[in-house]
């Protein structure tokens, strides 16, 4: 595990101060477990985004739809 030092705002690390008392939690494991779940939410958001700018793509829809046609004919000659 490496260190890292940085610095915050001193309301910002009262507020992590008295979270970390609540949760009866070390400083350090309060701000990993915040971090994970940040970065989680960033990602979430970046494949949103990418789907979005997806929809908006002719091309990708075509294919999509191109796609979803074989798969019914498939269906239809198995059945």
């Amino acid at each position: 595990m490496s260190t890292f030092t940085s610095t915050l705002p001193d309301d910002l690390l009262k507020k992590l101060q008295e979270a970390a008392n609540n949760l009866s939690m070390p400083k350090n494991k309060l701000i990993e477990k915040a971090l994970r779940i940040y970065l989680d939410q960033l990602n979430k958001a970046e494949y949103i985004k990418s789907y979005k700018a997806m929809a908006d793509d002719t091309d990708v829809l075509m294919m999509a739809e191109e796609g979803m046609a074989e798969y019914l004919q498939e269906i239809n000659t198995q059945g």
